[in-house]
Parts: C-alpha cells; sequence; structure tokens
C-alpha cells in the first residue's frame, strides 16, 4: 500500500545500517509511508557502491559501520553526486559526532531515539534540501546567530571579514530555521509570507556569503564547536 503526494515521483530512499533487524524495520516503515526504498547495505564499501548503483534522492546513514566509517561513506557518496541528500541516523548525540558528519557532506543528523513520525518527515525534508537537525543541535545553531547578531567585532589577529550584523527580522527568522521549522511554518508563526520569509534567509545567506540553508548550519556548527 503506497500514497503517493500528487504528481511528484516518490523520494527515493537507501538505508545503511550494520544491524539487519534495525535497517530492515527502518526500510519497511520509509516503504509503508509512501517512500520508494531502492536498496540497503550493511558496511561501508558496500554502502558506497550500491549508492553509485540505486542513486538514492536521500540516503539514510549510520556512522558506526564496520570496513568504512560513516563519514567517510558520506563523503565519497557526496563526491561522486552532488545531489544526494545524506541523513544521518546515530545513536551518538555528540556535538564532535555531529560536526564530523556535516563537515563529510550530511544535510541533516537525527538521533535513534526518534519517533518513526519524525524519521519520515526529516527524510522528506532532507530530500527538498532543508536541514534537518537534531534539538539539541538547534540550540547550537541558535547561540551561533545570537552570537553573530550581537557580536560583529572581529577578532583582531585574524584576516577573516569582520561577522555581518543582522537585522532583528533576520535574527528571528534564522532562530525558527535553527529550530528546524520549514519557511511555511516560519511565514505562518511571524504572519508574513512564504517570499518574505525566503527574502531573509536570501539575504542572510548574502551577508555571510554563504550558498544555502544547509552551509548557514554547517558555518554556525563550525564556528559554534570552536568557540566552546
Amino acid at each position: 500500500m503506497t500514497h503517493s503526494g500528487g504528481d511528484r515521483d516518490p523520494v527515493k530512499v537507501m538505508v545503511v545500517d550494520d544491524h539487519p533487524m534495525w535497517r530492515d524495520a527502518v526500510a519497511r516503515d520509509l516503504a509503508e509511508s509512501g517512500f520508494e526504498v531502492v536498496a540497503t547495505a550493511g558496511d561501508g564499501e558496500q554502502a558506497v557502491r550500491r549508492a553509485r548503483a540505486a542513486a538514492p534522492d536521500v540516503l539514510v546513514l549510520d556512522l558506526n559501520l564496520p570496513g568504512k566509517p560513516g563519514v567517510q561513506v558520506c563523503k565519497e557518496v557526496v563526491a561522486a553526486d552532488p545531489a544526494l541528500r545524506v541523513l544521518v541516523l546515530s545513536a551518538s548525540g555528540e556535538h564532535a559526532d555531529v560536526l564530523e558528519a556535516v563537515k563529510s557532506g550530511a544535510t541533516g543528523y537525527l538521533l535513534k531515539s526518534a519517533s518513526t513520525e519524525e524519521l519520515q518527515d526529516a527524510v522528506r525534508r532532507t530530500a527538498v534540501g532543508d536541514p534537518v537537525f537534531t534539538p539539541g543541535l538547534a540550540g547550537l545553531v541558535l547561540g551561533e546567530y545570537r552570537r553573530l547578531a550581537s557580536e560583529p567585532a572581529p577578532a583582531p589577529d585574524t584576516d577573516e571579514p569582520k561577522a555581518p550584523r543582522l537585522t532583528d527580522r533576520e535574527t528571528e527568522v534564522l532562530r525558527l530555521v535553527a529550530k528546524g521549522l520549514s519557511y511555511k511554518q516560519i511565514a505562518e508563526r511571524l504572519v508574513i509570507s512564504h517570499r518574505t520569509v525566503q527574502n531573509h534567509v536570501q539575504n542572510t545567506l548574502g551577508k555571510l556569503q554563504l550558498h544555502n540553508r544547509v552551509e548557514l548550519v554547517r558555518y554556525a556548527i563550525e564556528r559554534g564547536l570552536d568557540d566552546e
């Protein structure tokens, strides 16, 4: 039983995990909710090979894999196909693991304690390029936005350009982005148009000279962690 979301083709998903029961359960849940599961894999080498052959839209990836670690798999599959989105599904909420995954090209990072509904939503949003992160990480990102908004002074011993000042509304929009809300949810909450939300995010990306929302989150994580 599958139900399609209108005219669009189902999102093609590949599930990589070294525990067969967990892997099968995740693949079954996703298939039953309308995703097309095109492949599964149980180790790193197999994951890279099958991802290239199956060309999924989203790779649901565990970090703890035999043979080749998940971060290496992530680097290789994203290098081979930059359009591929990687959603890490990990038992670890350690900031260092999250940072490593994001630096390797992951679009999102979800803990294995997430519900089936949260996973389905995360895969849907990852497929369209929305960064989806576990709530603790959103707090880290939020801290960085606050720092950017309130402390634009550059460190004198670096030749980095000083952090740009964000407007109050940009900061407000980014706070909601950091919490994982979609543009549509942000527009409803702030009673502004979807287009206005997009414009605020684009303006901020322009100020930070970053290319997309994933880059924005990645930038925030790196800066936030380096400051700890």
